[in-house]
């Protein structure tokens, strides 16, 4: 019983002595009886012995009083007799109970022990998940690693592409050029040898001296091609002609091949207005070219999107898509299919086809307002970002929400680079999340509260505006947050949703401004390029760069929107 108590801990200390006083209270409570039984006893014996002894003094009592006085001692007897019986029983029923008690202890012990045992087995077992953990964690980070590695990898992959396209497409341009300048050396040569046909010379045949000379002097400058003059014939001239022909098709086919068709070469620098109309009934905050260029997308506070035919310098009004119940924030083209994406105050993202004014698909699930939409470079993928301090994937075919990322502040736009997602946030950081994991692989800092973002035709660089007026330009092969800084006195951002863009040839930057201008900046001088004033009556919220490289549209807070171009 020592050996226990010293064993257990203080609580059990306490619970044995709680025992052992209600065993006292049971015990008093069953010998409460018998002391009550025994002092009647001594009571009524003392009176006996009171009775005897006056009756040893007074011999001369009645004798009828003796035995009345034996009857009472033979019942005190009997009763003494139940007493010692009751006794005994109670007795036994105490040893009983300190019996049980004495089990219910040792029970209580291997309980105890049984408990300490299984604590160090916890404890064995929780340093076993610490360790499993940690492995687990390096496992990780080794995967993201390597992950991060094979990115790289398909990126400088990427990028040695871009470069080799980008030396065919000079080499061919080289190689018309050099055609071209030997296509008039050879016209220049076939002229000097027409002129010295026999069908130009006189009738004579000793030519003068002087004329000698100045064919001595052509043969000098420009050797001539053919030795005999039945090469002038006008059956050799005409198969000469059709060889340069075929050979400059073919020229253009090599071009053709390196620079495929919508690609924009070289973009061309707004210089005018071609048309300024009101697209909308409120504020326009959304513009965006399709792929192809002839096909403008708007979208505004009036709750819609419009569709405009880019023609002849001209933009036509061509549908309304109708569905969301507060105004457009964000606007997009998917690359094939047909389909426009758009998102919006009402905290969803709507999908429409073409053709079709009535959405397609809805996509809810946000908690504040969607402040972008992006189709990813995956198959029936669409990203977005809200105010809700969320960014969500989607399955477009199952109209389902697939992935959920938190992060500390709200997004405010997103772009989609190979298997990356880019997001922009009121923080004025920028991070970079890997498509496939969800998770985030670099934080870049910026400069307060980022408006838009841009990614480069040739994903190497990233163009963020943010509200410190200014653009910001950032490398998206090193690994350092070195980037470059684009302001132009005039140029402030106007709201918290001001978007930039490139040049489709990369060449330029261009943004509106709250002054009612479009700002367009060298990228590679980083100097201010022109400035469009004069067209907007208000802040410019967005402009859009077509593919093609030949117009810009821009918008703005009072319905209007402008198409520019460099022609």
């Amino acid at each position: 019983m020592a050996a226990a108590a010293r064993r257990s801990p203080d609580g059990w200390k306490r619970d044995i002595v709680r025992q052992l006083e209600r065993r006292d209270r049971n015990q008093h409570a069953m010998f409460r009886d018998f002391i009550r039984f025994y002092s009647e006893l001594l009571e009524r014996t003392s009176l006996t012995t009171g009775i005897l002894s006056c009756s040893s003094r007074r011999p001369s009592c009645d004798g009828a009083s003796i035995p009345s006085l034996r009857t009472a001692t033979g019942q005190l007897a009997c009763r003494v007799l139940e007493l010692q019986q009751q006794i005994e029983i109670k007795e036994c029923e105490v040893e009983q109970q300190h019996a049980r008690l004495l089990q219910d202890q040792q029970q209580l012990l291997g309980v105890l022990d049984a408990r300490r045992v299984l604590q160090e087995r916890v404890e064995q077992v929780r340093g076993k998940n610490g360790a499993l953990k940690m492995e687990y964690d390096a496992m990780l980070e080794l995967q993201r690693e390597a992950e991060s590695g094979l990115r790289e990898e398909k990126i400088r992959g990427g990028h040695l592409l871009d470069e080799m396209i980008y030396l065919k497409k000079h080499a061919a341009a080289r190689m018309n050029s050099r055609n071209e300048r030997k296509s008039r050396a050879r016209e220049v040569q076939l002229a000097e040898v027409r002129v010295d046909s026999p069908s130009s010379a006189p009738t004579s045949r000793c030519p003068s001296p002087k004329s000698r000379e100045d064919r001595d002097a052509v043969r000098h400058n420009h050797p001539r091609l053919f030795r005999s003059s039945s090469a002038t014939s006008p059956r050799i001239l005409a198969s000469i002609k059709g060889l340069f022909e075929r050979r400059c098709v073919h020229s253009g086919l090599d071009e053709d091949l390196a620079c495929p068709a919508g690609m924009c070469v070289s973009a061309k620098v707004p210089v005018r207005a071609l048309q300024i109309l009101e697209a909308h009934e409120q504020g326009i905050n959304a513009v965006k070219f399709s792929a192809t260029s002839d096909l403008l997308a708007t979208g505004g506070t009036d709750r819609v999107v419009k569709l405009w035919d880019v023609r002849a310098g001209s933009l036509t009004h061509r549908a309304t898509l109708t569905g969301s119940t507060e105004g457009i924030t964000c606007v997009d083209f998917s690359t094939m299919a047909g389909w426009v994406l758009a998102a919006s105050y009402d905290k969803s993202a709507q999908l429409w086809q073409h053709d079709e004014s009535v959405p397609k698909l809805t996509l809810t699930g946000h908690l504040r307002k969607v402040t972008a939409a992006r189709f990813t470079s995956g198959p029936h993928q669409v990203v977005t970002g809200s105010a809700d301090k969320t960014i969500r994937q989607w399955d477009v075919q199952r109209a389902a929400c697939v992935q959920v990322v938190e992060v500390a502040s709200s997004c405010s736009d997103l772009v989609c680079c190979e298997s990356c997602i880019i997001s922009g946030h009121y923080d004025g950081a920028i991070r970079v999340w890997d498509g496939r994991t969800v998770g985030c692989v670099l934080e870049l800092p910026g400069q307060e509260k980022v408006t838009s973002l841009a990614v480069s035709p040739d994903r190497r660089q990233l163009l963020s505006c943010c509200r410190h007026d200014c653009l910001q330009l950032f490398d998206l092969r090193g690994r350092s947050h070195e980037h470059r800084v684009f302001r132009a006195d005039g140029f402030k951002c106007g709201s918290d949703s001001t978007k930039a863009v490139f040049s489709p040839d990369g060449c330029f930057l261009a943004a509106g401004s709250a002054d009612a201008a479009v700002y367009i900046w060298n990228l590679f001088t980083g100097k201010l390029e022109t400035r469009l004033p004069d067209k907007h009556s208000s802040s410019i919220s967005a402009v859009s760069w077509s593919s093609s490289g030949e117009y810009v549209v821009s918008v703005d807070k009072s319905r209007l929107a402008v198409l520019w171009s460099g022609f």
